[in-house]
């Protein structure tokens, strides 16, 4: 093996699963055609050895795996025994209807801003790069200039560009500041300008890792994560690793795809995940084994791919399928796997080997690993050969999994799930709605005594309507009984909905929530519902809180540190951010996160408070939670300034009225300035309502005063004399 530093330019297309073809990469290399893998036979033996420990310790949570699964699909198990004497054998799935529900209420919570629930942001005491920088453009002069920054510069007149920061000499490439303040008392200026250098590197990393994210089709993996989670108590995520995406492109008439090589996720089912029997948590796991189920046709396109070894992938192909359905193969697939499979078992180890085992198979160590007792690598074996050996190559090295609990077990490295919760209610309703049915079958259905002695023999015995029975003659008595079974369904289905009524304790999600009718109590109102709907979403609550410490932040650090690695592009790697997990942000979006924005600014109106408040980020988290896109629709500060310097160019060239001709016209003072206590409402006077000319008064408009409209009565014409 060789070495290859990771963190030199050469290394920057090195990931988690394909790595650039490049002679310092530390990898096993290729043997001669024809040759077999016999000299690492410890490899795969060590390999296999570590699949079959977990498999073995696996095997009892495989076993209620299945039961939640027959459950889901409304299955009876083995273990379910039916009497002779019962017909109904019903499923009545309300185990599916709450799996659903909790796995609805997870993405509407996760997926509520319309954004993948990562985020990335400044920290609040910044290192190594200024939080905020502000000035006052209109103080600043050359000589202070000169002395903050060293630079002779000639301070311009007007600041109506949008790159005023970089005029004034105080940003270098406009990110990183010269220096973190060039006034005393700045930011307390109303026309001081504000420059965050570290949101804005922050804004660009988060914007990178979202368009990755989606490239990936990310929030599909994470819909399929947290139904397994929903449903059997865990999901598996896997990434990021690098994948080399295609882009249909066509050029003079002919198909010429371009190919960008992007950090992938995907969603693992935990059948085929096999993690370290001793570890409790993804934290604690020394290794895990990925099972994949491939075919001829996808085991030789493995080695179409960097690091794999395409003599060793013909040796396994030469061999043949070698791919043995496991036992809970065959009620998953419901097929019948008696015939020869034509698959192959692939076995994908990430985890640590010891330095010596690695030695004794005559692989060269790094001269830079002489002293590590241990080393991360990745192994994929496959019919005794190994298809690929590299060390690991993230920095820090970690294993591409993530292992999310629907409920966390302390104790155990998988969660509980929906299923599991109402496993015996779910039994319990199944056999009140068994016995129900059978009872009105019964009850519904007259049981007949016939006394043949008093019938002629020889008749047909079968009952129908019109049906006519011949009697002997002379025969005393009544020949025919009917008896009518007691019919007890109304209390057997009592008992159902007691037992529906434990599922909802025990899953904590009342039917109500997810569509039930016919609420009755307090539910019967709209504040009462309010009430109850705000509870059951505490259940909902405990479980995003899970996807974002096990599933959310593990994952953005792993993107984060990604791009760190192997990005080419410095400039989002400009500043010290933070990766913040978006899940209960969600939720909390979802519900109140708005009114309370509005109510914020309401209360604070007031002049007097007005100056302590940050309306441009006040603005900024209002859009957000309306799914708005706040970078389209509001300016930042800079932009901000500069549009209401324009704003205030363009009034001071608008013409003003002349001395005396005030613009309330009759409630003006004469000299250009509205009374305060006009009445016209032209502008200028109280905002009180205020009181009503009277009919003659300054300001009065209206026809009044009778059918004179306010005027003095006319006086009576005189008749003329005669």
């Amino acid at each position: 093996m060789a070495f290859m530093d990771q963190n030199t330019p050469e290394a920057s297309a090195v990931n988690a699963e394909d790595v650039t073809e490049s002679p310092q990469v530390a990898h096993l290399e290729d043997g001669e055609e024809g040759e077999e893998d016999t000299e690492y036979g410890d490899l795969v033996a060590f390999v296999d050895g570590e699949f079959r420990r977990a498999k073995d310790a696996r095997s009892s949570k495989e076993d209620g795996w299945l039961h939640m699964y027959r459950n889901y699909r409304g299955i009876y198990g083995p273990d379910t025994q039916f009497t002779e004497k019962e017909k109904s054998k019903a499923f009545i799935k309300i185990t599916k209807t709450k799996v659903l529900a909790g796995y609805a209420q997870i993405i509407d919570v996760l997926f509520a801003g319309g954004k993948f629930p990562i985020g990335i942001e400044d920290r609040h005491y910044p290192m190594n790069v200024a939080g905020a920088v502000n000035y006052d453009p209109s103080q600043i002069t050359s000589e202070k200039v000169k002395e903050k920054t060293g630079v002779d510069y000639k301070v311009p007149v007007k600041y109506n560009r949008p790159d005023i920061e970089k005029d004034l000499g105080i940003y270098k490439d406009g990110l990183a500041p010269i220096s973190a303040e060039l006034n005393e008392g700045v930011g307390i200026v109303p026309n001081s300008l504000t420059w965050e250098p570290d949101k804005a590197a922050a804004h660009k990393m988060e914007n990178k890792v979202h368009d990755q994210l989606a490239e990936s089709n990310a929030s599909k993996h994470l819909r399929l994560v947290s139904f397994e989670q929903s449903l059997f108590g865990t999901g598996v995520l896997k990434g990021p690793f690098a994948f080399d995406k295609e882009y249909p492109k066509w050029a003079d008439g002919k198909y010429a795809p371009e190919f960008q090589t992007i950090p992938k996720v995907e969603a693992r089912s935990i059948w085929n995940i096999y993690p370290d029997p001793e570890a409790r948590n993804m934290d604690e796991a020394t290794y895990i084994v990925d099972r994949h189920r491939m075919s001829k046709h996808q085991l030789r396109k493995l080695g179409k791919r960097p690091m794999f070894r395409k003599e060793s992938i013909r040796t396994a192909v030469e061999y043949g399928p070698n791919y043995i359905p496991e036992s809970w193969e065959t009620v998953m697939d419901q097929a019948d796997h008696t015939g020869a499979s034509t698959r192959y078992e692939v076995l994908e180890y990430w985890g640590i080997v010891d330095r010596e085992l690695l030695e004794d198979n005559d692989l060269n160590i790094p001269k830079e690993f002489s002293d590590e007792d241990e080393l991360q690598v990745n192994i994929w074996v496959c019919n005794g050969q190994i298809l690929r050996l590299v060390m690991n190559p993230f920095t820090p090295s970690r294993i591409p999994y993530h292992a999310v609990p629907y409920e966390v077990d302390p104790y155990s490295f998988w969660g509980i799930g929906v299923a599991e919760n109402m496993s015996d209610t779910q039994l319990l309703m199944n056999g009140f709605m068994r016995m129900a049915v059978d009872n009105a079958a019964l009850s519904g259905n007259l049981l007949i005594e016939m006394d043949e002695t008093n019938l002629v023999p020889g008749q047909d015995l079968s009952v129908y309507p019109g049906k006519v029975f011949r009697r002997q003659a002379g025969a005393p008595g009544q020949a025919i009984f009917g008896t009518k079974f007691p019919n007890v369904s109304n209390e057997l289905l009592q008992m159902f909905d007691k037992a529906r009524q434990l599922a909802d304790e025990s899953t904590g999600m009342p039917s109500y929530s997810h569509g039930q009718t016919g609420v009755t109590g307090v539910g019967r109102t709209a504040a009462g519902m309010s009430m109850l709907m705000g509870a059951s979403a505490t259940n909902v609550k405990a479980v995003i809180r899970n996807v974002d410490d096990y599933l959310l932040s593990p994952l953005g650090s792993a993107m984060f540190a990604f791009n760190m690695q192997f990005n080419y592009e410095e400039e989002y790697a400009q500043g010290d951010l933070q990766v913040v997990a978006r899940g209960t942000e969600s939720l909390m979006r979802n519900e109140i996160r708005s009114q309370r924005l509005l109510q914020f600014m309401q209360m604070t109106q007031n002049q007097i408070l007005a100056p302590f408040v940050k309306y441009d980020y006040v603005l900024r988290e209002l859009a957000a939670s309306m799914d708005l896109d706040e970078e389209k629709i509001l300016n930042d500060p800079r932009a901000a300034a500069i549009q209401a310097k324009m704003m205030a160019e363009i009034q001071s060239q608008m013409p003003q009225p002349a001395p005396g001709q005030g613009p309330a016209g009759p409630g003006g003072t004469g000299n250009g300035v509205p009374a305060p206590s006009d009445p016209t409402g032209n502008g200028g006077g109280n905002s009180a309502p205020g009181q009503a000319p009277e009919p003659g008064a300054a300001g009065f408009s209206g026809g009044g005063g009778g059918a004179n409209g306010g005027n003095p009565p006319a006086q009576p014409q005189q008749p003329p004399q005669v």
